[in-house]
């Protein structure tokens, strides 16, 4: 799982899009793996000029307006292990909107979940059905990942399709964003995330509570994992602190919006 990685990793990256950026007879096909140095102090981090050139062109996004104390609650899930049940407890108890973004073995073993989210004004995203690298697929091969997420998710939550995009580990190319952009896919990722997937190596309430909390910043995209019994415990007193902090939590259709009014403007 590849979530955070330190400035050789972002040079690299760079020198990678610079060389397709300005030679266009690169190859399409070269891989990312999303990174930035982690927010501290409230203050919202920066993936570099590179990559955040790359999300722009297609609409990607991964954080908000840095002047708003505005938050938006995310989590993966790959597969069902125990803790998703109290984090839905607690969304529910402080008014909190999520975006899970689901696979399709998900899907297929935790329906009784997925429809507690949708019933209870949660948004899913596509995380592809899978769980490949997507960026190594073919444009076909990228479509019926998704699609086929889709058509499963129509059938276990009756939600016609999903408009939310993450790629598996973070890995993508501009081929993947162009390819989701054409079939009304947004890509999202994310300005907070920490090591919590290792569903056996639990590091304590505390761990995920203070990595949440250090790195709260105005327009943060945060990222969790359900598997970790870290973060179901952490979250109550997140969110609480959170809000005495000054801050909102909003849905990604509100994410969206921002950008989209901003756009509007600068036209």
């Amino acid at each position: 799982m590849v979530e955070e990685h330190g400035p050789g990793i972002l040079m690299a990256a760079f020198i990678i899009i610079v060389g397709i950026l300005f030679n266009p007879f690169a190859a399409s096909a070269e891989e990312f793996h999303w990174g930035f140095k982690k927010s501290a102090n409230g203050v919202p981090p920066n993936a570099g000029a590179a990559l955040e050139s790359l999300l722009d062109r297609h609409g990607a996004i991964y954080k908000g307006k840095p002047d708003e104390k505005i938050a938006y609650l995310t989590f993966d899930n790959g597969y069902e292990n125990g803790y998703t049940e109290s984090i839905l407890d607690t969304l529910k108890k402080e008014d909190a909107p999520a975006t899970f973004f689901l696979t399709g073995h998900y899907l297929k073993s935790a329906a009784p979940l997925v429809k507690r989210m949708v019933e209870e004004g949660h948004d899913i995203g596509n995380h592809s059905y899978d769980h490949p690298n997507m960026a190594n697929l073919t444009e076909d091969g990228m479509e019926k990942e998704w699609k086929k997420f889709d058509e499963l998710l129509l059938k276990t939550a009756g939600v016609e399709r999903t408009i939310y995009a993450r790629p598996p580990e973070g890995i993508f190319n501009d081929a993947l964003l162009a390819k989701g952009n054409e079939l009304g896919y947004r890509h999202i990722f994310w300005s907070v995330a920490f090591i919590d997937w290792h569903a056996d190596k639990p590091r304590g309430r505390d761990y995920a509570y203070n990595e949440l909390m250090k790195q709260l910043h105005p327009g943060a995209v945060i990222l969790m994992h359900t598997v970790s019994p870290d973060n179901a415990e952490a979250l109550p007193d997140f969110i609480r602190d959170a809000k005495k902090a000054g801050y909102e939590f909003r849905t990604l259709d509100d994410l969206v919006m921002e950008y989209e009014n901003v756009d509007s403007i600068l036209r």
